[in-house]
């Protein structure tokens, strides 16, 4: 059954909704895991080629890479930028954003958690800046973002062609890890002074956690917890 949410309202992921002004609560939630059960950039990418079989072989365009990125040699983002550019380059944009319509309203409907989502509306409630901070792309992410109605969406940007069709290399950093600490302390300086909460579910999240003064780690694995102890960040389980 959807979720009940509110009206959404969402902006560009390098946009800033409230550039000026003092929101007083700023609520970040991370989306993969945290928002969500389960990863949501996989599940998007194979959902788009998975009745477009023509677009499978490029895989052995991917695996070299997959193998390095295994060994360590290569970050995640670029594995990202790889496997858009293997399955989904070339793409229309209206081609795309018609599945990332339909894959967005998707993941609204059957793969919020319950706790995150009675957070996420708390927050709203209280009239509090809602962020969606994550390391998924902007094709699809923010549309996830408006049917929530955040305020805000920050995610991993992708290139496009003159032509509209996907590029897939990147555009940003990968938002990930201490990168999502550095936008954290962007946003801590776009608005001095005031209170910031946090939201996320494994180790990765934990450099932007510590940055705030309302962290908290949901779901996390063992070493996720363990990791977040030593921290002093609280640590919960949502259904």
């Amino acid at each position: 059954m959807p979720h009940s949410l509110a009206a959404p309202v969402t902006t560009s992921p390098t946009a800033s909704a409230a550039g000026t002004g003092r929101p007083g609560v700023v609520a970040v939630f991370d989306l993969d895991g945290t928002l969500t059960y389960r990863d949501t950039f996989i599940p998007w990418v194979l959902g788009f080629v998975a009745p477009r079989p023509t677009r499978w072989w490029r895989l052995l365009v991917f695996l070299p890479l997959g193998l390095a990125v295994l060994c360590g040699a290569r970050d995640r983002g670029m594995l990202k930028a790889w496997l858009l550019r293997a399955l989904a380059g070339g793409a229309e944009a209206a081609v795309l954003d018609r599945w990332s319509q339909i894959y967005a309203q998707r993941v609204v409907d059957q793969q919020l958690r319950q706790g995150a989502v009675a957070a996420l509306l708390q927050h709203q409630a209280e009239g509090h800046h809602v962020i969606i901070l994550s390391a998924s792309v902007d094709a699809y992410v923010p549309r996830i973002g408006a049917l929530l109605g955040v305020n805000e969406v920050i995610c991993t940007g992708v290139r496009w062609r003159a032509d509209g069709r996907l590029d897939g290399r990147l555009t940003t950093p990968n938002r990930q890890g201490t990168e999502k600490a550095i936008v954290l302390q962007a946003l801590r300086e776009r608005w001095p002074g005031n209170t910031f909460a946090a939201y996320g579910n494994t180790s990765g999240d934990l450099p932007h956690l510590r940055l705030v003064e309302h962290p908290l780690l949901v779901n996390g694995n063992a070493r996720a917890r363990r990791r977040a102890a030593a921290l002093q960040i609280p640590t919960d389980e949502w259904p």
